[in-house]
């Protein structure tokens, strides 16, 4: 049987939901090269675990072994992508993807660890994923290709997956635009039907800030506007990296990864232990850099606004957003802007609803 799925390639992270699945897998977008490991107590969930053997036709170096996501985190080797880096052309975006595809594929999208299906090795997709607004009419055909097809995933020591072959096969890949993916979500019912007029059939401008890219759709009447729909080649990660640096060159203590600092931020603890010298506060130094982000991402929507007073309102979404909004809050003063709800998961919905929607259409 097909699944439908929608996936968020994010730059940050993966975040993947299929369709009749109750929860949204995500895998931080982050590895580091596999090799025979000591295990002394086994993780106590396989997403904790990923260690895998990826084979695709798409990749420069099939066969190849790595730690993705938690456990590639603290690896003195690992990779988080930079702004350089193009999602469509990205070797290790879409080596993430493929995992998080195929574990969803082998645990039915349940994470209890006892109801995996031993028997399933073979999962076939028809997924919604998208593109940055620079990199969309250039790439999306290009990213449909490569994820198009048969891929083959191994997991070798990740627990309750131990030594599973997992044949993922994509039918169709449905790309659209980061941020008017998120704008369809919400303006929209589960049986696709229209939830919300205004958004529907309004002008909306869409603020998308995700860690390397900040999108700027604008949408009429669900439609994108090709004049006024643009990006910016920046994103959160440029202020996490400063805030790492600082904060090393402060207290000397290093973040691994960004994906470690995210997750101090979200869980609110900013104290850091300084070897010898008790604990200090990092807080001052992220309220610092992330007001400086949030300065520049209302000073370019003033700037979108201004140019096309005809939006009616502006959303801002996308993991950046979440995590700057009481700073864009205050900056914004006077001027009205919308956040949403599970703001970072705004995209994989939408996704999941365009691949819906693609396939009634065809049939």
């Amino acid at each position: 049987m097909i699944k439908l799925a929608g996936i968020d390639i994010g730059n940050d992270s993966i975040k993947l939901v299929v369709d009749g699945g109750q929860e949204t897998i995500m895998v931080p977008n982050i590895v580091a090269p596999g090799y025979e490991r000591s295990i002394l107590q086994e993780e106590d969930s396989p997403l904790k675990g990923l260690d895998v053997m990826v084979h695709s036709p798409r990749l420069a170096r099939s066969n190849q072994r790595y730690f993705i996501g938690q456990l590639a985190m603290e690896n003195d080797d690992n990779v988080e992508l930079e702004d350089m880096d193009n999602k469509a052309l990205s070797d290790q975006s879409l080596i993430v993807a493929l995992v998080a595809l195929a574990y969803a594929g082998v645990s039915g999208n349940s994470h209890s660890g006892s109801s995996f299906n031993s028997t399933f090795d073979e999962v076939e997709y028809v997924i919604g994923t998208g593109l940055p607004v620079r990199t969309y009419a250039k790439f999306h055909k290009v990213f449909e290709d490569r994820l198009v097809g048969e891929h083959e995933v191994t997991f070798l020591t990740t627990p309750q997956l131990r030594n599973r072959k997992v044949k993922v096969t994509i039918r169709k890949a449905v790309i659209s635009i980061e941020g008017a993916a998120a704008l369809f979500h919400m303006a929209t019912h589960e049986n696709l039907q229209v939830k919300d007029e205004e958004l529907y059939y309004g002008c909306i401008g869409i603020c998308e800030m995700g860690a390397l890219t900040t999108d700027f759709p604008v949408l009429k009447r669900m439609s994108i506007d090709n004049q006024f729909s643009t990006g910016e080649q920046m994103g959160l990660a440029m202020y996490l990296d400063y805030i790492i640096h600082d904060i090393e060159d402060t207290y000397g203590y290093r973040f691994p990864s960004r994906t470690k600092l995210v997750q101090r931020v979200k869980s609110g603890n900013y104290n850091i232990q300084r070897i010898g010298e008790g604990q200090a506060n990092i807080k001052p130094i992220v309220d610092a850099y992330f007001t400086r982000a949030a300065q520049r991402i209302v000073d370019l929507i003033k700037k979108r606004w201004k140019k096309y007073p005809d939006i009616e309102c502006f959303y801002v979404l996308g993991g950046g957003a979440m995590a700057l909004k009481p700073y864009i809050q205050e900056l914004a003063k006077t001027m009205k802007l919308r956040f949403a709800e599970d703001s970072e998961l705004q995209n994989v919905y939408g996704y999941l609803k365009m691949a819906k929607n693609k396939v009634n259409q065809t049939s």
